[in-house]
């Protein structure tokens, strides 16, 4: 029964009260630091994970303008854009204005990133698997199968 539908001057047993470790978002936060950490524990060239997920975008799509990355990373404008300068001075992304719309400016990896593209999906097949690690392969699918519902 939850507070709300209680009498005034009820008792309220502890079953009844707001547990925080039974909460989605505490517990989706907890699992997201675990994977921040493995994921920090094993990035390669200082790759954050906003900027591991462009790289490997950009080797999968080609070129593109700078919105259709962020949209395809799930990034807002303003992060994508930062995203984008960091990992323009770090040497992964070359720019480039749009002949055919001088506003848009195209992104595409360069060499040197290019050559880290199978690097990247190793570790990141590595990272999930550490990720997941403590749940069978049948839990894994269905945890998968369930997140993704909720997105």
């Amino acid at each position: 029964m939850s507070n709300s539908t209680l009498e005034p001057g009820a008792e309220v047993s502890s079953e009844d009260q707001y547990q925080l470790d039974q909460q989605v978002g505490h517990i989706l936060r907890l699992a997201s630091q675990r994977h921040a950490a493995i994921f920090q524990a094993n990035s390669i060239n200082d790759l954050t994970p906003t900027q591991f997920a462009a790289v490997v975008q950009l080797a999968q799509m080609g070129e593109c303008s700078q919105n259709r990355l962020g949209r395809m990373t799930a990034m807002d404008v303003a992060t994508i854009k930062g995203v984008v300068d960091r990992l323009s001075k770090k040497g992964f992304v070359q720019l480039r204005r749009d002949e055919s719309d001088k506003r848009r400016t195209l992104i595409s990896l360069t060499a040197k990133a290019q050559a880290l593209v199978g690097e990247l999906h190793q570790i990141g097949a590595e990272i999930s698997a550490k990720t997941l690690q403590p749940l069978t392969a049948s839990e894994q699918r269905n945890f998968l199968r369930l997140l993704r519902k909720l997105t």
